[in-house]
């Protein structure tokens, strides 16, 4: 038999197997730095797909592979989740992990990202199965703390673990579409002076208040400034204030400090040092003196392993051009199963790629089951079918990539 149709009998045939591999990861509570019984779940899950290894790393991610060719794939689904927020707003039990008669697995995490972790570990057992020796040593990667600080559990592979592949593709949810880039994102701190005085006499103070008002709607006017980037692909940079926060030495009194948390998302061609000095030029014409301080924090939070790790809360914009051996291939790939073109796209939203691309220049695409519109939402759901579809690609592009 023809090896495109084995894998898709094979992804057909795991069908209710990489469903229930879903449900178990979602029974298991795994929030944002707290995964460590989801990641011991992992491994196992990986050892009995038959993977050629399977670990946890210094940060607290599961790594596994399969291989020893020369060159390394490597698949990445980050398996932290956000919070459940209201309970009150979900039908069923957030961590029940139950296929639905329509054809859904409903849960926490379920598209974002758990059902691209159940599709590589069930592609990884597919190719046990047909007993793959090819050109690469495929690396599947199951993250801890994206949610967090998305990238941070990538620079700790790649600098610390020095795992550092030559093709990385992101699991995350595209609804089985093909995304080869996004816009990066920074978070900014502006921290404002004025002067305080008593309550009834403003009149001495300088108020760090009306200063603030006056930079958030320099911000407003620097968002409609911003340009799209040269090709139009990534579109337009943004910016928002995400946070005011404005004291003084009482309720009585004009406030004489104030900050403000910026959310920068950025196009191709802009960075940091961009971003930082349009905010500093934009406030700076707005108040007639510059701004106290603006800067980029760090995150500097710890996860399960209490491993000390942090990285400034920079994650840079990345793409990997349309006529790159990576994109060829995966476009290659699924045309080959499904007998359809997959025209690249960009992402909307912000992966674990701003490490291992925008950072790191590894070539990189992203393809998942699942939709961006259900993350972060009660009452998430994935598609079986989707399971299926991207089962069978994790599984082809290895054939398929040289």
């Amino acid at each position: 038999m023809e090896l495109t149709e084995q894998i898709k009998q094979l992804s057909e045939k795991y069908r209710e197997y990489t469903a229930e591999v879903l449900g178990k990861m979602i029974r298991i509570p795994g929030f944002s730095g707290k995964e460590e019984e989801r990641c011991k779940a992992i491994v196992k899950l990986c050892e009995e797909a038959g993977f050629d290894e399977a670990y946890i790393d210094g940060l607290g991610s599961v790594v596994g592979r399969i291989g020893h060719g020369p060159k390394k794939l490597a698949f990445d689904a980050h398996i932290d989740t956000v919070e459940v927020g209201d309970r009150t707003q979900w039908n069923e039990d957030p961590f029940i992990g139950r296929v639905t008669e329509d054809g859904l697995v409903y849960g926490l995490g379920s598209s974002d990202q758990l059902g691209g972790a159940a599709c590589m570990i069930a592609s990884g057992r597919i190719l046990k199965e047909l007993g793959y020796d090819g050109d690469f040593t495929i690396w599947y990667t199951f993250t801890v703390m994206e949610e967090d600080c998305d990238g941070l559990c990538w620079l700790y592979l790649i600098e610390e673990e020095k795992l550092k592949p030559d093709y990385i593709v992101s699991t995350e949810p595209t609804a089985c579409r093909l995304f080869r880039g996004q816009r990066g994102r920074m978070e900014i701190e502006i921290l404002l002076k004025g002067i305080s005085s008593h309550g009834s006499l403003p009149h001495n103070g300088v108020s760090a208040a009306y200063k603030a008002s006056r930079a958030a709607l320099a911000m407003e006017k620097l968002n409609e400034d911003l340009q799209p980037d040269e090709d139009h692909f990534l579109g337009k940079g943004s910016v928002t204030v995400s946070m005011m926060e404005v004291k003084g030495p009482s309720q009585c009194s004009v406030p004489d400090e104030a900050k403000l948390y910026l959310d920068r998302r950025l196009t191709w061609g802009e960075n940091e040092e961009i971003a930082i000095r349009q905010v500093v030029d934009y406030i700076t014409e707005a108040l007639g003196e510059a701004p106290y301080k603006v800067y980029m924090p760090h995150y500097e939070k710890r996860g399960y392993k209490n491993t000390d790790f942090t990285q400034e809360l920079y994650f840079p914009t990345w793409k990997t051009e349309e006529s790159h051996e990576l994109v060829v291939s995966a476009r290659k790939a699924f045309q080959k199963l499904y007998d359809r073109d997959l025209v690249p796209g960009p992402c909307v939203y912000s992966t674990n790629a701003v490490a291992f691309c925008g950072r790191h220049q590894i070539p990189t695409v992203i393809m998942g089951p699942g939709d961006v519109e259900a993350c972060h939402k009660p009452n998430e759901t994935t598609r079986v079918k989707d399971l299926v579809t991207c089962t069978a690609f994790y599984a082809m592009l290895p054939y398929v990539l040289k």
